[in-house]
Formats: structure tokens, sequence, C-alpha cells
């Protein structure tokens, strides 16, 4: 009888892909993945620093385990991702009930880990950074994902230093991955049912691979998935606003899967406050971006990335953030009141009134918001093209997305799963859209 491993994701979408790797590697040792936490005797807990509370975060979510199995035999437990990095032998000292503690870049040791934990009982924890025995090792794992939007990391690090972030310290300094290893990956993701790749990095757009003296850069994988005949549709996040180079900028020009959504993090519309986050941007230099790709194609759209409330902010920093908002009307954005990560540079600084940043986070949020609803109300009556990514469970209806990546709910077949339809949409909210397939894709499905 197979053992039984559980994994539990938090964070970003590179958590996502790590933990489907993760499984895909423990299938190897004799472990299949569960469903159901309580049949597990392995429980991984895959854990994203970016948050507030991270950490007791954690500790919360381990308390859960240990009360689930307090009549039962007790799982392995492991803690990976960005805490265990950050905090180390510290979580074993701490939680008595995990067993093993491993970073995000010594995944590739997480079976042989196993294995000795189950021959003696030994807890221990790895944190090393070593980003290139790591995918040399994951890349000889047969990827098993068979959904239709993937991800695939390409790019791992970050060398920014902002001053609010705990990246580079969580995911080490910036490393990308060999091109070849990355397109063979798609591929094998193609074959296995996937129309839509989505490549991750924390600074996607930095990808630089130099081999046989020709750079590779994110234009190249790009132009390169393009000509893989079963991809529909391509997309890249997380973006940083120094990296938008004039042969990605193009490649909205030249490319037809790559869509027309840009998710490129401003943080703040204030210059000053640009400065001290140690963004190593302007405020123009990615307006600048903007305009050059609403030139290219007037149907891109950008979402972005807000911190408010950050040290030394004042009414006219706020103030220009909120006219660069009204400037670019953003279809989608996440905002967070500043929250000190511990052991970064603007941890020592000192916070804004919490009420200040509340008030401000309101407004900067019904903007947002606002324009978000707007666009989605601009969709109404109208045809959109959806890739059908599954069906809901227990409706007899589909989930998909379009080209800017809103959700869209309409009823339908599950043979349409795969495919890119045409949707009217009827109605919408700030989040979702809702609307009936057309008579030509009903027929086809019949």
């Amino acid at each position: 009888m197979s053992k039984k491993v559980f994994v539990k994701t938090f964070g970003c979408q590179m958590n996502v892909y790590d933990s489907d790797k993760i499984t895909d590697a423990l299938k190897t040792i004799g472990y299949e993945k569960s469903e159901n936490l309580n049949s597990a005797n392995c429980f991984v807990l895959n854990t994203c620093h970016i948050r507030d509370k991270a950490k007791e975060k954690v500790y919360h979510e381990i308390g859960r385990v240990r009360e689930a199995f307090i009549n039962k035999s007790k799982p392995i437990v492991i803690v990976a991702g960005c805490v265990a990095q950050a905090e180390n032998t510290e979580m074993l000292k701490r939680e008595p009930y995990i067993d093993l503690v491993i970073g995000p870049q010594s995944y590739h040791k997480l079976n042989e880990t196993i294995l000795e934990f189950e021959k003696n009982k030994l807890k221990n924890e790895i944190t090393d950074f070593d980003t290139i025995e790591k995918f040399n090792y994951l890349s000889k794992i047969q990827n098993k994902n068979s959904k239709v939007s993937s991800f695939l990391t390409i790019q791992e690090g970050c060398d920014k230093f902002c001053h609010f972030c705990v990246v580079p310290y969580t995911r080490g300094p910036e490393y990308s991955r060999p091109f070849h290893q990355i397109i063979d990956e798609a591929k094998i993701m193609v074959q296995n049912g996937s129309k839509e790749i989505i490549l991750l990095g924390q600074n996607v757009n930095a990808y630089n691979f130099n081999e046989a003296n020709k750079e590779f850069r994110l234009s190249d994988l790009i132009m390169s998935l393009e000509e893989i005949k079963g991809i529909k549709r391509i997309r890249y996040t997380t973006s940083h606003p120094r990296d938008m180079t004039k042969d990605l900028l193009e490649c909205y020009k030249n490319s037809k899967k790559l869509m027309p959504f840009v998710h490129l993090p401003i943080q703040s519309g204030s210059n000053k406050i640009l400065k001290l986050m140690n963004r190593k941007h302007k405020v123009e230099e990615y307006v600048s971006t903007f305009n050059y790709l609403k030139e290219i194609n007037d149907k891109i759209e950008f979402s972005s990335d807000f911190i408010i409330g950050y040290p030394g902010e004042e009414a006219e920093d706020f103030d220009n953030t909120v006219k660069l908002i009204d400037m670019i009307k953003f279809i989608n954005s996440f905002s967070f009141i500043f929250s000190a990560r511990p052991g970064t540079t603007a941890s020592k600084l000192k916070s804004i009134d919490e009420k200040i940043s509340k008030e401000r986070l309101k407004i900067i949020q019904e903007k947002l918001f606002g324009y978000q609803k707007l666009k989605n109300k601009s969709f109404e009556n109208k045809y959109i093209d959806v890739l059908v990514e599954n069906e809901i469970q227990g409706q007899n209806k589909l989930f998909g997305r379009n080209v800017y990546m809103n959700s869209v709910i309409f009823e339908g077949s599950k043979n349409l799963v795969g495919k890119i339809v045409k949707v009217r949409v009827t109605k919408t909210n700030q989040n979702t859209l809702v609307g009936e397939l057309s008579e030509k894709n009903k027929f086809k499905a019949a």
C-alpha cells in the first residue's frame, strides 16, 4: 500500500509550481498525492513570507495538523518554502511537532531527507542556496501536471534588494534556468494537455541565460514558445519596471500568443517613495512603458501592486499615487498597508500613523475597485474569448479566463475544457464575468 502526502500551499504562483514539483518528486519514493489531510503519512506546508504574520500562520496550521492526528499515528511534518528559509532551525526549536524544515532552493534534497528521517527519526533543517543543482535535479523528474493553464518557473531569486522585501534573503540571488530546459518542460506540459503557459520568476523579466556565446532573454522564450503548436496563450509574472526592455516590449507586437495583459508592480506613484523603497525606477519610466505598449496595441491593460503608508509617505506622495491610478486606470491591482518584514531595511524605519494608512488604503481601494468594476462592466453584452480551464464541481458550469485573466463562469459541457470558446457576457461584478456560450460553440459541443 502506497504512502500518502498532503501538500498545503500558501502564497505566490511559484509556490504552486514548487508544490507540483514536490509531489512529482515524492512519487519516486512511494508517496502518492492525497487531497485528504486525514489520510496523510506526510504533511508538507509550503510557506510564503511576503504577507503579514506569515510565521504565526505556519504555527497555527501546524496546530491544526496536530489536532487532526491527536488519536492517530503522526505524519512526517515538513515546513518548506520561504518561511522555512527565513526561520530555519528556530522552527524546530519552537515547535516539536515539526520534523523537517527545508528551504525553496533545497527541494532536490527532499527525497533523501525524508528517507533518512524514516530510517533514524532525526529532525533536520536544510536551507542551502543551491539553485543550479535544484533545477538540474527537478528537471529530471517527469512533470505530471495536466492543468489547462500551467505555471513554469524560469527564474528565481532577486538582486534588486527593495527595502521592504524579503525575497533576496529567502530565495537568494537571481538565477535563470537553462533556456532549453525550460522549452523542454513546456513541451511536456503541452503533451499533458496544457494550452496556456505562465512563465514565473521573482523578477521574471530579468531572465538572462548565456549558452554557446548566445544570450537568451524573456523575449526569446516567448517567441520560442510561440512556435509550439499546442500552446494557445502565453503569460509571464512578476515583472520589475526596470527590466521592461525594448525586446520584451516588441513581443507585444510580434507575438500572437502573448496576452495583452501586463502585471507590472509600481508600489507607489511618488518618486520620493520609490527612492526610499530602493525600487530603482521612476514613475515617468513606468508611464513611458505604459504609453509605448498602448501605442503598439490599445487593447493592452495593466495591473499593479501598491504599498500604502510606506515610512516617509506624506500627503503629496499619496496624492501622486492617486493621480497615477486615475491616469492608467488599472484593470486589476493588489494594495496593502506597509508591514515591516524582519531583517529588511524598511523594518528599521519609523512607521506612519496606522489610522492614516488605513484611511489612505480605503481611498486607494475604492479607486482601484471602481476602475476594475467599470472595465468589467464594459464587457457586458459583448463576446469574449475564454480559455476553459475546468468544470465547476457539482454544477453544470464551466470556469475559464479571458485574455485579461478575468474569471468567467458560464453553462457548458465538460468536453469544452481546454478549448477557447466565445462567451457573451451577461452580467459582471468586481471579480467575475458571468456569461453564456455563443450558439456556434453550443453547436460544436453537441
